[in-house]
């Protein structure tokens, strides 16, 4: 028996809104791209409004409700902001795992999957900086390799010597520069349909995450929001606490980030502790068997998997069977 596992699992549709969250997610680096063009100028993410603060807050904390709570919440000055942290304490002396969220959805992202590690090692997941959560920037990210920077400085304030870093998405591309940057603080690397880093995304997803940001009927904003999901119009419109939080984010949230770039077949190669990616081989964003073929290449002895049937939101839709795989992978480098 699992630790935890008489606790409620989390509410609502999680599989689902991985999947809107990834239409999300397209449409914004689409986004970034007009406005790296039109306005070059690095920003600070802040909340547009008041209440759309409120109700992303109000969200978050109703996911969050869903779980075992953390021993501790902690705010970690950087030199960027302050990063909030949520942390399960064990008693298992390995290093912990450190969760780093994908876009637009700061830790209760893993809502599905913590139930499931939380007992098993100490667990901290992180609120991105310059992207929605309870994290606060104050100086710029002015390059992809800033995240590594925020990242460090968190982990060493929280007293981590290394960890288990695991990323999703966006958080997987931030996983990536953090392994490359900062190799010592890296006990594992497991990447989750990790974005850009190792291919660029495919052009279907760009054309139907271009009419996201055009003055279109919103009829046809959900149309290409579930093409890019792979789910129906009827589903996109569907409301749980997390698309709940996703909609306030994306609607209310202005993101300053900068956007990931795909890392260079040396910076793979230089990559010395154990690496697992694990890929979708439907509605990937991260290149699917492509990007397999490029992993299995550069990094002969990482663990690559691809899931044919999962989606972008992988952690989610085959979290039965992901993840014991993931804790025996951690186990085994302990």
């Amino acid at each position: 028996m699992r630790p935890h596992e008489g606790q409620r699992r989390p509410r609502g549709r999680w599989r689902l809104t991985g999947r809107i969250l990834m239409a999300i997610l397209v449409s914004w680096l689409v986004a970034e791209k007009m406005v790296g063009i039109l306005a070059p100028t690095p920003t600070v993410g802040f909340w547009r409004t008041l209440e759309g603060e409120r109700a992303y807050a109000q969200a978050y904390a109703e996911v969050i409700d869903t779980l075992p709570v953390p021993d501790d919440v902690l705010d970690v000055t950087t030199d960027y902001g302050t990063i909030r942290a949520l942390r399960w304490a064990c008693t298992n002396p390995g290093p912990p795992l450190v969760l780093l969220a994908g876009h637009s959805s700061g830790a209760p992202m893993w809502a599905e999957n913590l139930p499931d590690w939380i007992g098993t090692r100490t667990v901290i997941a992180l609120d991105p900086l310059g992207d929605a959560g309870m994290s606060s920037q104050r100086v710029p990210l002015t390059n992809f390799e800033d995240q590594a920077e925020w990242i460090s400085q968190t982990l060493n304030g929280l007293g981590v010597e290394q960890a288990h870093i695991v990323g999703h998405s966006f958080g997987g591309a931030n996983a990536a520069i953090l392994a490359v940057r900062h190799p010592a603080l890296v006990a594992t690397l497991t990447l989750l349909e990790p974005v850009i880093v190792v291919e660029q995304l495919p052009a279907s997803a760009l054309f139907w995450a271009t009419l996201t940001q055009l003055p279109v009927p919103q009829d046809l904003k959900d149309r290409a929001l579930a093409e890019i999901g792979g789910v129906s119009v009827e589903e996109v419109r569907e409301r749980t606490p997390m698309s709940s939080l996703i909609d306030a984010a994306s609607a209310h949230y202005s993101t300053a980030l900068p956007l990931p770039r795909t890392l260079t077949d040396q910076e793979w190669q230089e990559l010395d502790m154990p690496v697992r990616v694990d890929l979708a081989g439907t509605k990937s964003l991260a290149g699917g068997a492509s990007a397999a073929d490029r992993l299995h290449r550069l990094l002969p002895n990482a663990t690559i998997t691809l899931w044919p049937q999962a989606t972008h939101s992988l952690p989610m839709q085959e979290r039965e069977t992901l993840g014991p795989q993931l804790m025996d992978f951690w186990q085994s480098h302990d």
